[in-house]
């Protein structure tokens, strides 16, 4: 006698056969939206436009990119180049936008729009190291590593020498007075290191450095203090004496000057007694920062609300009452 698959089996194996069909359509589901398919670079280019307007930035980029792939020679091929640059720069994807947009200047070089991509160059190294907190919280970003904020000053230069009559000119010189007011006052703080570790002629360098390079900065007065610090440590009095005069007849409100109109010489590397974890290992695990000159409450109104801001941080936290951030992350990040 013959066997048969009872009811109960065949049951089992439809219910095995229903889920592998929807496995696999899911699956390919996901590949077809891993890599769009459209019947024409038009409909490529509206599907583009869609989820930029919508703001999903990466559909956005495979669309853009499957655009390209399909049609390099096509109506829109071009412009989904430069659509491209921007839905990177908004995933956060900035090297990939800066690469983006060096692959269309090359490709492009006499294009009507590649002031764009040059503008687009700076702006993502300007937004480049910024992660999340440092986006949405007070942060001094001045004692960070300077290189992005560099190359974004060089691409800004590049656009505004080479189109100066470009739209993205205007923005572009605002923001190289920000990149040129950080740049300066990292060599301060520069400065200011070299002096808790006695080097005073790499700080005194510093300062002059300031004062020569970076006029018209709020970090210029604090580049003559160091330098006037810096010539004293090193018994260089004239050389003080002189940049003192400097400092008094155009900066009087310097902190660093005293009502009597002296040098308050007190940012040396031994003018403060440190506590003997930092004298065991050399200054490499003291937790305070070191002495230095930051006249930035004086002369840079834009660091005092910033500084107003983390004072509240910082009152929050010294009365128990923890800000948001600092809760859900149980003070990991703060």
């Amino acid at each position: 006698m013959q066997n048969y698959p009872s009811i109960g089996a065949k049951l089992v194996l439809s219910l095995l056969l229903a889920l592998t069909l929807s496995a696999c359509s899911y699956f390919q589901d996901e590949e077809d939206e891993e890599k769009p398919q459209y019947d024409s670079e038009r409909q490529f280019y509206e599907a583009a436009q869609r989820q930029l307007d919508t703001k999903q930035w990466e559909r956005a980029t495979k669309t853009l990119q499957a655009l390209e792939e399909n049609f390099p020679f096509g109506k829109y091929a071009e412009q989904a180049q430069l659509e491209l640059i921007y839905a990177y720069y908004k995933s956060s994807e900035t090297e990939a936008a800066s690469a983006a947009a060096d692959r269309f200047i090359r490709l492009h070089p006499q294009h009507r729009n590649v002031d764009y991509a040059y503008y687009m160059k700076g702006l993502s190294s300007f937004s480049e190291g910024k992660g999340l907190f440092e986006r949405f919280l007070p942060t001094d970003l001045t004692r960070r590593d300077p290189g992005s904020a560099r190359e974004s000053f060089t691409y800004f230069s590049q656009l505004i020498a080479r189109f100066p009559n470009s739209n993205y000119a205007p923005d572009a010189e605002k923001r190289m007075i920000y990149l040129r007011n950080l740049l300066a006052r990292y060599e301060i703080h520069v400065a200011n290191y070299y002096f808790k570790r006695g080097a005073y002629v790499a700080a005194t360098n510093r300062g002059r450095y300031v004062v020569e390079n970076f006029q018209k900065t709020p970090a210029v007065p604090d580049g003559l203090a160091v330098t006037i610090q810096g010539y004293h440590a090193l018994g260089m009095d004239d050389l003080a004496e002189t940049n003192l005069a400097i400092l008094k007849e155009n900066y009087p409100d310097h902190p660093a000057i005293g009502s009597d109109g002296t040098f308050n010489y007190q940012f040396h590397a031994d003018s403060g007694e440190r506590g003997w974890l930092s004298k065991l290992t050399f200054g490499f695990l003291d937790k305070q920062d070191p002495p230095g000159f930051d006249s930035r409450a004086v002369y840079n109104p834009a660091y005092s609300s910033d500084r107003q801001a983390r004072q509240a941080v910082n009152a929050q936290e010294a009365s128990g009452d923890r800000p948001w951030y600092h809760r859900i992350t149980f003070g990991i990040f703060e």
